[in-house]
């Protein structure tokens, strides 16, 4: 194995690629809506090729990276973004840039779950601190496109902006290239039984549901918490849209903090006290009147969800350290189906009862973090 700081970097640079891939399509749409005239059903279809495209990376980057390596599958997913940022800037029509759009969720999902599968496998303590803080830099990614597009927007058109940031990804894929990441744990591939084993292990399907819940609330924060403010108080989308970056921000923040506590504390109590942060920020998102105490709700559900992502796969690294990249993409993928299926329905019940729902749901999917929650820590006894 080489350098463990340079490995470190390549995750490092990986998750910022993936947060900024999250965030870019949905803040170029108005101008790719004016760019191909397109109306919302056609946007909304955009919208949906780049989960496909992240779901079926996170389906195949583990058995992969086991079979052959980190490396290959670390540059492969670079040039895919890196040719995505080209694709969604310079396409000329719908198709090539449904390919495009594709190609960039299929190399942020492969990203994301290498990323998070090498620091665990290169990290023979403290898994879940160093999860931790893999994770603030998919916060800096996220909040930082939007930063640069509101910025330069008036400067430069948001063609050359996603482009230049596409040479981001090149680099990454240069910095890849010269990383020694660990050897293959299953040079000979992994047998349908032991892949068949791992579907229907317990503990890792019990992790899968925890974070199927995770992401879900992650999703319905994301896509719905601006529309619940204005729909409830009164806020411009301006001010919304600053009330949904503190909630990243507080993400952040919490991580960074975890990345020093998980050193010193059990992991148990912290998600824990995280799942009770996220029933405190929902009750004062439901009672909240006013744009101070909506946003303070929101920095502390960012706070709250923080946790669940680096300390449930710690557990799995721990558990699983010789197929931990098909352990990972199993579970990375049942949280992406999960946020798929409850934004979906979200929707919905947004349409028919009312966006004031949302709270609703944040309470559902915190008892069903609890639950799962313990069920895990049961099972970690048996």
């Amino acid at each position: 194995m080489g350098s463990t700081k340079l490995i470190f970097a390549s995750a490092y640079l990986g998750m910022l690629l993936f947060g900024v891939s999250l965030i870019t399509l949905g803040s170029v749409a108005p101008g790719l809506r004016e760019k191909f005239s397109l109306d919302s059903i056609s946007i909304g279809t955009l919208f949906s090729v780049l989960p496909f495209g992240i779901l079926t990376g996170s389906l195949v980057f583990g058995p992969f990276a086991d079979r052959y390596g980190y490396k290959m599958i670390f540059v492969l997913s670079g040039l895919a973004m890196f040719a995505g940022f080209q694709g969604i800037a310079y396409a000329s029509s719908m198709a090539p840039l449904y390919l495009c759009v594709f190609l960039f969720g299929l190399g942020g999902g492969v990203i994301n779950g290498s990323s998070n599968a090498v620091v665990s496998d290169v990290s023979t303590t403290n898994k879940s601190a160093n999860l931790s803080l893999l994770g603030v830099f998919f916060a800096i990614g996220a909040l930082g496109m939007p930063f640069i597009l509101g910025t330069l927007e008036k400067k430069y058109s948001f063609e050359i902006i996603v482009a230049t940031v596409g040479y981001v990804a090149l680099v990454g894929t240069g910095l890849f290239l010269i990383t020694r990441f660990p050897q293959a744990k299953q040079a000979q591939g992994i047998s349908l039984s032991r892949f068949g084993s791992l579907l229907t292990d317990g503990f890792l399907l019990l992790i899968g549901l925890f974070l199927f819940c995770q992401s879900s609330f992650e999703a319905i924060i994301n896509n719905w918490a601006t529309t619940y403010l204005l729909d409830k108080i009164p806020v411009t989308m301006s001010e919304a849209l600053y009330a949904l970056s503190l909630y990243v921000v507080g993400m952040a923040l919490m991580r960074i903090v975890l990345g020093k506590l998980l050193r010193q504390v059990k992991s148990a109590p912290v998600l824990l006290c995280s799942i009770a942060l996220l029933g405190v920020g929902g009750l004062m998102l439901h009672y909240s009147s006013a744009l101070a105490l909506s946003t303070a709700a929101l920095v502390v559900i960012g706070a709250g969800l923080a946790a669940g992502y680096p300390v449930t796969l710690g557990y799995v690294g721990d558990r699983y350290a010789s197929v931990s990249g098909t352990a990972f993409s199993i579970v990375i993928s049942i949280a992406l189906i999960g946020s798929m299926i409850i934004n979906y329905a979200m929707g919905i019940v947004a349409e028919r009862y009312g966006v004031d729902h949302v709270v609703t749901m944040v309470f559902v999917l915190t008892v069903g973090m609890l639950c799962f929650s313990l069920a895990i820590f049961k099972k970690m006894k048996t």
